[in-house]
């Protein structure tokens, strides 16, 4: 894949990102809707995520292993990462094309408000799914 141009809505905030495949994911944790003020649509880019000017972003712990990446002047929900930044989720509507992906998969689909769903069928994943996927192992501190 290519690395593709992203940035907020005012443009302060501008960075490069490396999706690994062409589809996207929609979570419906609390933290996303409330930050997103709706759905947090994503897609999972590959590590090395270059910031143009890191001063631009405004970054909050939302949790002991994850963070939450916006623009610190519009307030664009961009990115939320692992601490470590080995996961990138990047908002799809950050790159210039969002309609270029498939949005193929929910997460935390056991807490989704019932008052909305998406038309095409997609891979659910409870809030227990995706912590096995992301949250750090108790061995591994």
């Amino acid at each position: 894949m290519t690395k593709l141009t992203c940035s907020c809505a005012c443009g302060a905030a501008t960075f490069g990102a490396t999706p690994k495949d062409m589809t996207a994911g929609a979570c419906h944790c609390r933290n996303c809707r409330k930050w997103t003020g709706g759905i947090f649509l994503s897609v999972d880019c590959e590590a090395q995520v270059a910031y143009d000017n890191e001063d631009a972003l405004n970054v909050w712990s939302s949790s002991d292993w994850a963070e939450r990446v916006s623009c610190a002047t519009c307030g664009s929900s961009l990115i939320w990462r692992t601490k470590d930044r080995s996961s990138n989720q990047v908002s799809i509507q950050a790159f210039e094309a969002p309609g270029d992906f498939n949005l193929d998969h929910e997460l935390f689909v056991d807490v989704k408000p019932q008052g909305y769903a998406f038309a095409n069928e997609t891979q659910k994943l409870t809030g227990a799914d995706v912590m096995a996927m992301f949250a750090p192992k108790p061995d591994e501190g």
